[in-house]
């Protein structure tokens, strides 16, 4: 096994057109969650990848296991509960961090914000060679947090841990979140946080170099500037190795971040470079961007290859809309002025 990650998922409400959810009139339903996420475009660029979690012992739940399955993800390690629901939200065509957007989150006393170290397959999460982790995983629940901690813990069969430090204010009740996922960073080989998001929670200016200085320990730590690029550091490169992110039409941002690691981490189990595993990972990145719900289908691999591989003028010279996934052009497009 390539990847496992452990996290909730949830049956997603995409409106059927704009305006506020008080006036749309239907909905489509999808599925979303961080970390299945990234394991859904991981199984379609072909690693073997498992999800570890619990869905309630209702329709929603089905629909989940059934959906994340069909990407290809293994879903044996999925428990039901049969006390608690299978979290849902509806959320509008806004794009987020605008006063239009609106989420309605209905997960409080869900199945997955029950896991524990007790009804929780630690072997199965274990088992694989990236064990993939989410911080809205440790703000669930006392016992999510406790879960978080046990799987960060050293021992003889960790595996590396991926953590996207993915913070979101509106789960953390207690006024503890910024210290939870700054120790459980540290904690991990890899992490994914955000500029913006090392700002919000930590307090921490100066850029990509400033956060590196409050998180030296993981091995290899991956900084996301938005629409400007990535900057990843590793004790091989403690200066950072930079890459542009790629000009793309944007649909919604929903899911892109967890694009993003999906292709870093697609790369980095293919052992390729670190400008490499960047480059991955913006492709992935404008994947998602251009369609409207938390899952795009990555680009093949040899198409993603040969992207990454571009010069750098080239790659600064892409442009990618909706449905450049499938077709060829983007490399004739990067050679157009």
């Amino acid at each position: 096994m390539d990847v496992a990650a452990l996290g909730e998922s949830m049956v997603t409400f995409l409106p059927s057109r704009p305006g506020r959810l008080a006036d749309v009139p239907s909905f489509d339903r999808a599925i979303g969650g961080a970390e299945s996420n990234v394991l859904c475009a991981l199984a379609a660029r072909g690693h073997p990848v498992r999800w570890v979690s619990r869905v309630g012992a209702d329709g929603f739940g089905d629909h989940l296991v059934e959906r994340i399955a069909g990407h290809g993800v293994d879903v044996a390690a999925v428990r039901r509960d049969p006390g608690r629901p299978t979290g849902v939200y509806f959320r509008t065509a806004g794009e987020r961090g605008t006063g239009a957007h609106e989420v309605a989150y209905y997960r409080a006393g869900s199945a997955a914000s029950a896991m524990s170290v007790r009804n929780v397959d630690l072997a199965a999460a274990r088992a694989a060679r990236v064990l993939h982790l989410s911080g809205i995983t440790a703000a669930l629940s006392r016992d999510c947090r406790e879960l978080l901690y046990e799987l960060t813990a050293p021992g003889p069969d960790r595996p590396l841990v991926s953590f996207d430090v993915n913070h979101r204010p509106g789960l953390w009740r207690d006024g503890d979140g910024a210290r939870v996922l700054l120790e459980l960073a540290r904690r991990a080989d890899l992490v994914f946080v955000g500029e913006d998001e090392a700002g919000h929670a930590w307090g921490v200016t100066g850029g990509p170099a400033a956060v590196r200085r409050l998180l030296p320990e993981p091995h290899l730590l991956v900084v996301k500037e938005g629409a400007r690029g990535a900057t990843a550091f590793t004790r091989v490169h403690p200066e950072g190795t930079f890459q542009p992110a790629l000009r793309t039409a944007v649909v919604a941002t929903t899911g892109a971040g967890d694009a993003f690691a999906a292709g870093f981490l697609s790369a980095t189990l293919r052992g390729l470079a670190l400008r490499a595993r960047l480059r991955h990972g913006h492709l992935f990145a404008a994947a998602a961007l251009t369609v409207p719900g938390d899952l795009a289908a990555p680009p093949a691999r040899d198409h993603a290859d040969r992207l990454a591989a571009l010069d750098d003028g080239a790659w600064g010279r892409l442009r990618l809309g909706p449905g450049w996934t499938q077709a060829e052009q983007a490399e004739e497009e990067a050679n157009t002025p």
